[in-house]
């Protein structure tokens, strides 16, 4: 199988609600809240993800599973493309990834397409 390049793959659409107010049907359970998501294909409901701290959740029901599954294998998801250009950014301007501390020192100079890129992902 290919490994696509993040850079340049389909991002996979997120399941979740998409919320104009306040997110409908959700639970508290186990101390957290949970919203529903929904099949990418044909939005039938399938389960709960929390709603704190989420910033994607991807999901497709068996039966679309079925049909479109190996498709997603081509995908990736918006995470791995904001860090594969925080890292690409990194080895083109510095010829190596950066320490936590310096990533921070960057981000705090706000003044390279480094420190923008990582802001905004915040």
């Amino acid at each position: 199988m290919n490994t696509p390049d993040p850079l340049t793959a389909q991002v996979l659409p997120d399941s979740r609600e998409r919320v104009i107010s306040a997110p409908r049907n959700v639970q508290y359970m186990a101390g957290a809240y949970w919203v529903p998501i929904y099949c990418a294909s044909c939005h039938v409901e399938g389960g709960r993800v929390p709603q704190e701290n989420m910033t994607f959740a991807f999901w497709l029901c068996q039966e679309c599973f079925a049909k479109y599954g190996e498709l997603t294998n081509m995908l990736v998801m918006p995470d791995e493309v904001f860090w594969e250009k925080v890292r690409q950014e990194q080895l083109d301007k510095y010829g190596r990834l950066l320490s936590p501390k310096e990533l921070l020192d960057v981000v705090e100079a706000d003044a390279t397409p480094l420190s923008a890129l990582i802001k905004q992902g915040r």
